[in-house]
This record gives structure tokens, C-alpha cells and sequence, in this order.
């Protein structure tokens, strides 16, 4: 796709999202760090008014808003499946007749010990080795993976909901395709041995089908073997962005040889800030170098990365030898305003959390990247821990703004976040539980999240959306 055309298609599907564009100046690392200019602590805005108290003991949320809880950890499912444990990230598909279809991840590990009751239905055990990608050894069973829910935002019914993937660990995050896929990433980077029959650290795709069936569990190899969080889709490019949840960890490109068959095989990138070649973006008190600017767009280069499938999980430390920028624990990662909001959950002085955005170069992944290149800026860096911490899941609302789930067992809120960066408060998980998944239906009328634990829950809430105040 030619520059301008790519430029054409972005603006024409921002509009039909009802997305507004955010301004980003041209300034590179070197005279941001010397301006001076590090950005300021964001401030509150009103957002929809004060949280009120549950009677339910489970969301608190603003006046005129309400939850539903439409899935919970033990249901019986459609397929004669039931729902696994440890709900995470996941994402809405438009479907026929008007319905929403969800794919939900599971963040199982093969040693949780809330999975007995999924192992005890013995309805898994029905399911064909070549319907899941590992399936063990020696009492180990690997069943983290997706499920997909079909509901009905008129009258806010689930109407089937069945097992889409299994045979995966931890299945964290993941992110959405232009081509109507969820790519769900495992953040696990074990081997093969003796309880493994498969190597594991890969991402995997699953069709949102309003059918029940179980995706075709085939890795997606050579986007890179990592501990995985999420990724994001370009849809004028169709590069995929992928975060890495590490203390160090690198933000990735991958470049697919045909847009849209992304196992298929493609180049694998790592950011790295151009100028400033091993730049550290996590701004930690300990660490003695330059910190990195707040609000002040830079350049950024991207370095291949080889031999992909990595079996001594050192792709991050082969990136920081060519040059490549150490990130803080990357989670959260989606595609909105015409660019890539990703987060990374204990970044800044306070570790507290931060955001950042990537604005595409016009020719990104061609050649002419070089002379016009991706611009990456530090946009949110919490220094307030009542306004945001711990950002985790997070996607883009109907009306533009950011919306961000918090990965704090003790006490988690949905925060939102508006395009000139101030912060308000959705809702608040009144028990201790990480809250996970956040996205809108296709119809802006609904917002599902998932409570992790105690017991597991999708929960769909609805009100005033577009009513936001200040």
C-alpha cells in the first residue's frame, strides 16, 4: 500500500469508528531530554461523577450505570465444556443478526490449583489431540486457551458461549485482527520436558465464529517465542505490534510476508529510539540514565531480530545488544486514534504505571521508513496511585478515550483516560481481585470486563457512556 493511500485508509477508518486524531509533534530524543520539557503529573478529570457503593459488594460504578454478570468459572457451556478458570484479556467481534461475539482468554497455569474443578468435569477429555495444542504428560494438563460468548446487547442475554482454544498456558492478553481473529498470547516461556510435550511462549489465532468449534491450535512461530502480553494490528499495514512482560522487556513488530496469514512467516522487529541506541524508557530512580521525556514525541528505528523461536528466551537480551529500548513490564496494547497505545504496568520513578503511543510512520515497514519515521511518546507516567497504578488491559472507547484496567489483587479500579491525559474513574472492584479485558461491544452500548478471581466473572455494564463530564 502506497503512502498516500495508507494515509487515506487510516483516516477514512477513524471516522467510521468515531475516532478523533491526537496532534504529536516532531522532536527527537536528544533535544526532548535537553528542553527540559519531562511532562507533568495528569490530572483528575470529573468523568461520569463519584462511584457508589454495591449492594452486591462486587462494582462500584457511577450513578445511572449497571452490571450484569453474564459468565462465571464452572458454568456449563453450549459445547458441554465448562468455563475455565482465571479470565484475562479479551476482545468484541461484530455479529450475525446484530449479536456481539467475545473472546475470552484463561490465564491457566498447568500448576493452578483452581483448575481441579475443570479437570474433574471430564468433559475435556473428549477433545482430539489434534484440537489442542499440548496436552501434557504425567498428570500435567495444559488447558489455558479462549472461549467465545455470543450475547445480545437489546436485551442483554449470553446466548452460547463453548471452548474456542485449548492446550495453551497462560493465556494473558492478546489483541484483535482487521481480518475478524483474536490473537491470544501465552506468557509462559517453558519447554518441553517432562511434563510439557510442546514448547510453549507463542501466540496463537482463534476466529471469532458464532459456531461452536475449537480453532486450529497452530503457533504462530516466527512472531517470536517470549513471555507474551498483547498485541496490536495496523490495519493499514497489517503489522502486528506485541508487548513482552518482563522487567526489561522490548516492544516488537512483525512484519507478515502476506498481510493477514500471519503464519505464513514474516520479519520480527524490536524498537529501539533512534539517536539513542539501548535507550531506557522505565525511568526507575535506581537506574543512573537520562530519564526518558514525558509528552515529547521521539524518533524510533526498528531492529530485526533472528532465530525467532529463541530457545534460551533471550530474544530481549539479542535486542539490547543491537540497540534496542528496555520497557517496563509491557501489558496492555491496542490500536485507536490512528495509533498504538500501549502499557507498561510498574514504568516511571514512582513505578506506578505508565502509557505510551506510537504514531505509524506513513511508510511503515517500507522503505522510505528511514527519512520519515514512527514517532513514540511517553504519554501518561502516574505519579498518583489514587489516579492510576498498575496499568494492565486497556482499549480505546467509542468516544476516544483510553480505557485501562488495573492489575492490583488489593484494590483495582476502571480508569479512563481523555485524549489531552487526564484520568477519571469508571468503576471499582470492591474484592480483592484483578480486573481484566475491558472492551466495548460493536454497538458502543456495552462494556464487558472480567473479575479474575473469586470465583471468575464477565460482567457486562451499561449506562450513559457518551455523558462524560469534563
Amino acid at each position: 500500500m502506497n503512502p498516500s493511500n495508507r494515509r487515506e485508509f487510516v483516516k477514512n477508518s477513524l471516522i467510521s469508528a468515531g475516532f478523533l486524531g491526537l496532534s504529536a509533534c516532531s522532536q527527537n530524543y536528544s533535544s526532548a531530554v535537553s528542553s527540559g520539557k519531562l511532562g507533568t503529573t495528569p490530572m483528575g478529570a470529573e468523568g461520569y461523577g463519584p462511584l457508589l457503593s454495591d449492594p452486591k459488594g462486587r462494582l462500584k460504578l457511577p450513578k445511572g450505570f449497571s452490571y450484569k454478570i453474564i459468565s462465571e468459572r464452572g458454568d456449563k457451556m453450549d459445547d458441554g465444556q465448562i468455563v475455565p478458570p482465571s479470565h484475562d484479556g479479551m476482545a468484541t467481534f461484530p455479529g450475525p443478526n446484530g449479536l456481539t461475539l467475545i473472546v475470552r482468554n484463561h490465564e491457566v497455569s498447568p500448576t493452578q490449583e483452581d483448575k481441579a474443578e475443570y479437570l474433574k468435569s471430564n468433559a475435556w477429555k473428549g477433545i482430539s489431540d489434534s484440537k489442542r495444542y499440548d496436552r501434557g504428560a504425567n498428570g500435567t494438563h495444559c488447558i489455558g486457551g479462549t472461549t467465545t460468548l455470543v450475547f445480545d446487547t437489546r436485551t442483554q442475554e449470553l446466548k452460547r458461549h463453548y471452548l474456542s482454544l485449548t492446550g495453551t498456558i497462560r493465556n494473558c492478553s492478546g489483541g484483535t485482527t482487521p481480518w475478524g481473529s483474536w490473537i491470544t498470547c501465552e506468557e509462559n516461556v517453558e519447554r518441553a520436558n517432562d511434563q510439557l510435550k510442546k514448547d510453549h511462549g507463542y501466540n496463537f489465532e482463534v476466529p471469532a465464529n458464532y459456531e461452536i468449534g475449537l480453532a486450529d491450535p497452530v503457533p504462530l512461530v516466527e512472531m517470536g517465542r517470549f513471555n507474551h502480553e498483547a498485541v496490536a494490528v495496523d490495519p493499514a499495514s497489517g503489522i502486528v505490534y506485541q508487548t513482552e512482560d518482563r522487567p526489561d522487556g522490548l516492544i516488537y513488530r512483525y512484519i507478515p510476508n502476506i498481510r493477514g496469514q500471519l503464519a505464513k512467516g514474516g520479519r520480527l522487529q524490536a524498537l529501539a529510539i533512534k539517536g539513542a541506541p539501548s535507550s531506557d524508557t522505565r525511568n526507575w530512580k535506581d537506574i543512573d540514565l537520562p530519564r526518558f521525556p514525558v509528552n515529547q514525541p521521539v524518533e524510533v528505528e526498528w531492529i530485526d531480530v533472528k532465530d525467532p523461536t529463541a530457545p534460551n528466551d533471550d530474544l530481549r537480551y539479542k535486542g539490547f545488544g543491537k540497540g534496542a529500548a528496555r520497557f517496563a513490564r509491557g501489558e496492555g496494547m491496542f490500536y485507536g486514534n490512528g495509533e498504538i497505545y500501549f502499557a507498561c504496568t510498574n514504568g516511571g520513578p514512582k513505578k506506578f504505571g505508565q502509557i505510551f503511543r506510537y504514531r505509524p510512520s506513513a511508510f511503515e515497514g517500507m522503505d522510505g521508513e528511514t527519512s520519515a519515521p514512527g514517532k513514540l511518546e511517553l504519554f501518561i507516567e502516574s505519579q498518583d496511585l489514587e489516579l492510576l497504578k498498575a496499568c494492565d488491559n486497556l482499549t480505546i472507547a467509542p468516544w476516544g478515550d483510553i480505557v485501562i484496567c488495573e492489575d492490583d489483587n488489593e484494590s483495582s479500579a476502571i480508569v479512563g483516560i481523555t485524549n489531552d491525559g487526564k484520568i477519571y474513574h469508571i468503576g471499582h472492584v470492591a474484592i480483592k481481585s484483578e480486573i481484566a479485558g475491558a472492551c466495548f461491544s460493536p454497538d458502543g452500548t456495552t462494556l464487558f470486563i472480567n473479575i479474575q478471581k473469586d470465583p471468575g466473572q464477565t460482567l457486562a455494564i451499561t449506562g450513559p457512556w457518551r455523558n462524560r463530564v469534563g
